[in-house]
C-alpha cells in the first residue's frame, strides 16, 4: 500500500494499533465502558503511573503486561526513527513532498520540464513571464535545493522513468519540455511521455542530428537543436545583419514586453468564426498586423490574404508594439 511506504505512516498506524487492542482488550476482559477502557489503554501505554479503575484479575494483569511490553518496544522504535527523519532531513522532505504533491494535484494543463540545464532555465524563464504553471523534473541534488531556494515547483527523480513523470501530472499536462543533456535519456522521457498521455504536446532538446528522426518517431512534436539554431544564427548576422538584428528586436519576452503574439480563432467571439481576416479588422481596432496564419492542417501562410477566413481550429500570428499588443488582449 502507498500509504505504508512512509515511515511516519507506519508509526502513526502502530501507536493506534495498540490503543486499538488495549482498549477493546480492557472492554472484553474488565467489561469497562468504551471510555474507560481507553482511558486504561492511554495510562498504560504511557506509564503515568496511576492506578487501575478496580483490581486487576490474573488475566487482566497479563495482558496489562503485555500492552506495557508492547507499547514499550513500540514508543521507542517511533522516538529513534522521528530522530532519524530529524537529524538527516527527511522529515522535511516528507512534508515538502506532501506539499508538492498537493499543488501538483491541482494544476491542469500545465508544462512539465525536465531537466534544469542551460536550457531548462531559459524555457522555465519564459514560461514565468507568460505566468503559464510548469513542474521542473530533476536529479540533481543541488539543483532541487536551489528550485527550492527560489519556491520554484520541482520534482526530485529521474525523469526517464513513469513513477516520476506521474508525480509531475504527466496525464494532466497539456506540453513536456526535455531538455536533458544526453539525447538516449531525452529519447526515453519522449517514449515514456507519449504513452502516458497522447495528447500531451512534447517538445525534445536534441545534440546530435542523428538523433532529430529518432525522436520525431518517438513521438516528440518538435525537435530542437541549440547549437544548430545558434550557428544559424551568427551565419545570418554575417548575411543579412540588418534583418537579424530587426528580427531580434520584435521580442515575445513577457506579458508586458511582446512585440508577437498569436490568437487562437476558437478563441474570438463567435461573431467571427468563418469571417475574413478583413472582417476582424484588428489593424483599426488594436494598430496590430496579421502576419501569419495557420490553418487546422498545421499549414503556415506568411502575410495571407486579407480573404482569409477565420475557420475553427486556426491560429492568427499578429505583429505589434508592446501597448498594441496589450490592447490586443484586452479586446480579445
Amino acid at each position: 500500500m502507498k500509504f505504508l511506504k512512509s515511515k511516519i505512516n507506519k508509526i502513526a498506524l502502530l501507536v493506534m494499533l495498540i490503543i486499538g487492542v488495549g482498549t477493546i482488550g480492557y472492554m472484553s476482559l474488565s467489561g469497562y465502558n468504551f471510555v474507560d477502557a481507553l482511558y486504561m489503554t492511554v495510562i498504560t501505554v504511557t506509564t503515568v503511573g496511576f492506578g487501575e479503575l478496580q483490581p486487576f484479575s490474573p488475566e487482566e494483569k497479563v495482558f496489562t503486561i503485555f500492552l506495557i511490553l508492547t507499547s514499550i518496544t513500540i514508543f521507542g522504535y517511533a522516538v529513534s526513527s522521528f530522530s532519524e527523519y530529524l537529524v538527516s532531513g527527511k522529515l522535511f522532505q516528507h512534508f515538502k513532498h506532501r506539499k508538492v504533491e498537493k499543488q501538483i494535484n491541482h494544476l491542469k494543463n500545465h508544462t512539465i520540464v525536465c531537466g534544469y540545464g542551460r536550457n531548462g532555465k531559459q524555457a522555465i524563464l519564459k514560461l514565468g513571464n507568460y505566468n503559464k504553471e510548469f513542474v521542473v523534473v530533476e536529479k540533481d541534488k543541488e539543483m532541487i535545493s536551489f528550485l527550492d531556494s527560489e519556491g520554484i515547483l520541482n520534482i526530485e527523480g529521474d525523469a526517464t522513468l513513469d513513477e516520476t513523470l506521474l508525480k509531475a501530472g504527466i496525464e494532466k499536462a497539456s506540453f513536456l519540455i526535455t531538455a536533458l543533456p544526453s539525447d538516449a535519456n531525452n529519447l526515453f522521457v519522449v517514449l515514456t511521455a507519449s504513452q502516458l498521455n497522447n495528447k500531451c504536446t512534447i517538445i525534445s532538446r536534441a545534440s546530435n542530428e542523428s538523433s532529430y528522426k529518432k525522436l520525431k518517431f518517438a513521438g516528440a512534436n518538435n525537435v530542437i537543436m541549440p547549437d544548430k539554431l545558434g550557428g544559424n544564427h551568427m551565419a545570418s548576422l554575417v548575411t543579412t545583419p540588418d534583418v537579424i538584428e530587426f528580427v531580434d528586436r520584435l521580442t515575445i519576452e513577457g506579458e508586458t514586453t511582446a512585440n508577437l503574439e498569436e490568437i487562437a480563432v476558437n478563441d474570438l467571439p463567435s461573431k467571427f468564426i468563418n469571417k475574413t481576416i478583413l472582417d476582424l479588422d484588428l489593424r483599426k481596432q488594436t494598430g496590430c498586423t496579421v502576419i501569419g496564419f495557420r490553418n487546422p492542417d498545421k499549414d503556415y501562410v506568411i502575410n495571407p490574404e486579407a480573404n482569409i477566413k477565420l475557420v475553427e481550429n486556426s491560429q492568427l500570428i499578429v505583429l505589434g508594439r508592446p501597448e498594441q499588443i496589450i490592447k490586443l488582449r484586452q479586446i480579445f
